[in-house]
């Protein structure tokens, strides 16, 4: 990519996550998983092992920052749930960079997406609610 594209590229992904509610900037590190798994599959077919390394360690510290964003006190089971799954994604994840086997990612994008799809299925009233409550309890604290 060249520079003046990419240097657009992040500018407008800054612009991006600057404007985004909570519910949004999930949506964007499913989605920048997502793309991190598919950079490092193809990574991975064209035996590019540097560029794999990237875009394994991107897409699990993208998996890591959605589990330290979980709220264990507010979420109960389905929080914990969650971090049970991202954790079996990240140790996934090392199992991929280590035998470069892209059906594992393969494995790890499809939980990603089931989890996505929920997610994407919050209702946006149930978000307002939620983003409400969260601005309450910063303010609050």
């Amino acid at each position: 990519m060249n520079k003046k594209l990419k240097g657009y590229t992040q500018g407008s992904l800054r612009a991006r996550v600057a404007g985004a509610d909570p519910y949004q900037l999930i949506q964007m590190l499913f989605a920048g998983a997502l793309e991190s798994l598919s950079y490092a599959k193809g990574a991975i077919q064209r035996k590019d092992l540097e560029k794999k390394g990237q875009c394994i360690s991107r897409a699990s510290a993208i998996i890591e920052s959605l589990r330290s964003s979980l709220d264990m006190e507010v979420g109960g089971e389905i929080s914990s749930n969650l971090n049970d799954l991202y954790i079996y994604m990240l140790d996934r994840l090392s199992d991929a960079a280590v035998n470069n086997d892209p059906k594992t990612l393969d494995e790890v994008a499809d939980l990603i997406k089931q989890i996505k799809s929920a997610w994407d299925s919050i209702p946006v009233t149930d978000r307002d609610v939620a983003f409400s409550k969260q601005q309450s309890a910063v303010s609050g604290a």
